[in-house]
């Protein structure tokens, strides 16, 4: 559902009692925990349990189960997920009610009046590089609140009302969100063809991504990768706009560069040169050259800012990861289980490639669930084709989330375009059959991955059980 965003948005602290519709997802949840730690009455509903609402619930929150009217009765003000229908009877009473109703993008600004804000934006990356931001500005002695799309391994949590001056942001551009804000930085990991459900053409997309510039304040900056046409092209935009920019990447020009990149196992090394200087070494926990791109972003970004790059070297070292990207779910018999949520197909990819490095010399077995039918109708083919740097592929039928399914659209689709050998690719239509196909083709040695931004989270533990219950066996 498209809630308008109003002309003048209050302050967390004006809102009086909140109510959230959808407040298990990543950006309401988030958005209820800083409301929390500033004493505001917070309630919420969702359609199932989960982490999310229990801790919420621990926090002080009045958490439901189910959407009803009733559970709005006491709220002043309504905020709405996107994922939520417009015929929702929680939504339906509180415009029956005049209530003032805000979308997720609007609750944000609310929490984020007063601070310094860094908005993290782009096509891919904005959790991991939102996180590895916020860790390293940890590391260097500030408290930043921050709101994430994920949840830090550090902490668990996807939220935090800090001390200190700093707000760091994801910054959504799937529903336009991103608009809303007005940050003293942001940082611009890449920018390429994704929700055309909300753009409707590539150009309309990109051109989204221009008007962000216009939302910086006088006298902020952006980071931009430099290795990303998208993102590169932005930074040329805001340079013929006297717009201070920092480029950062492995291109020869980037203004701040990694001179050396490699990998092993689950980690990856890169040197970092300014101007020609050498800053020093850095070695990350996760594998990926996608993730060493966005630590780059993350040290730009703390450097731009005042800190020092020994400090943020800390933080960045000691980050382990954020919830659900190319996380560790557990090992049984030599086959280790990851989970991740790349959907688009240069996530897909890139989370393909560290999978490579983290088996070494064993195979490299991924489950993929399509998301959204209308990702699928445009990128299906590419989903496929970027799966093929798989060993073994096991695609699954599409998350319908927030759309209704279209026929033809499915992950069957997807299946017949990658390229390897038949046998080497099914198509599951079942959850519940997902995890034994997976069992029946990994092997000791292999990396298990499942891939996508639905309940295909949910698959990894149910294939360690299967292997442990094959070990209990033998």
């Amino acid at each position: 559902m498209r809630v308008p965003v109003p002309d003048d948005i209050p302050a967390a602290d004006a809102l009086g009692r909140v109510h959230f519709i959808g407040i298990g997802g990543a950006g309401l949840s988030g958005i209820a925990r800083i409301m929390l730690a500033r004493g505001i009455t917070v309630s919420g509903s969702d359609a199932r349990e989960s982490r999310a609402l229990t801790a919420l619930t621990a926090l002080g929150a009045q958490v439901h189960v189910g959407h009803r009217a009733e559970q709005v009765a006491d709220a002043d003000t309504v905020v709405v997920s996107t994922a939520v229908r417009a015929d929702n009877p929680e939504v339906v009473e509180a415009t029956a009610r005049g209530l003032r109703v805000l979308p997720r993008s609007a609750a944000l600004d609310s929490v984020m009046r007063g601070r310094t804000v860094v908005a993290v934006a782009g096509t891919h990356g904005k959790t991991t590089t939102t996180s590895l931001l916020t860790v390293a500005l940890q590391h260097c002695g500030a408290d930043p609140s921050f709101a994430i799309g994920g949840e830090l391994n550090e902490s668990g949590a996807n939220a935090h009302d800090g001390t200190g001056a700093l707000f760091v942001a994801e910054a959504d551009e799937s529903d336009g969100a991103f608009l809303v804000y007005s940050p003293t930085a942001a940082i611009v990991t890449n920018v390429e063809a994704d929700h055309l459900d909300n753009y409707g053409t590539e150009e309309a997309y990109r051109a989204a991504f221009v008007q962000f510039l216009d939302r910086i304040e006088p006298g902020g900056f952006l980071v931009a990768c430099a290795d990303d046409p998208g993102a590169a092209e932005l930074a040329r935009v805001a340079r013929e706009r006297d717009l201070e920019v920092m480029t950062v990447g492995e291109s020869e020009g980037a203004d701040l560069r990694a001179a050396t990149v490699s990998f092993l196992g689950s980690t990856s090394t890169f040197t970092v040169d300014r101007a020609g200087e050498r800053l020093g070494e850095i070695t990350l926990r996760i594998p990926g050259r996608h993730y060493v791109l966005d630590a780059l972003a993350a040290l730009g970004t703390g450097l731009r800012l005042g800190f020092a790059f020994g400090d943020l070297k800390r933080g960045l070292e000691s980050f382990s990861g954020t919830r659900r990207r190319m996380e560790l779910k557990g090992e049984v018999g030599g086959i280790r289980v990851y989970d991740s949520y790349a959907h688009h197909p240069n996530e897909i990819a890139g989370d393909l490639q560290a999978a490579r490095s983290l088996a070494g010399d064993g195979r490299v077995v991924v489950a993929f669930q399509p998301h959204l039918v209308s990702r699928t109708k445009i990128f299906g083919p590419a989903m496929g084709e970027a799966l093929g740097a798989a060993d073994e592929v096991v695609v699954m039928d599409v998350y319908v989330a927030r759309e209704d399914p279209e026929p033809g659209v499915n992950g069957a689709m997807v299946a017949s375009h990658v390229p390897l050998d038949p046998d080497r690719v099914a198509f599951v239509s079942s959850w519940s059959l997902t995890p034994a196909a997976l069992v029946e083709r990994a092997r000791p040695g292999d990396v298990v991955l499942t891939l996508g931004a639905g309940d295909v989270t949910l698959v990894g533990p149910e294939v360690l059980t299967l292997l442990a219950e094959a070990e209990a066996d033998r």
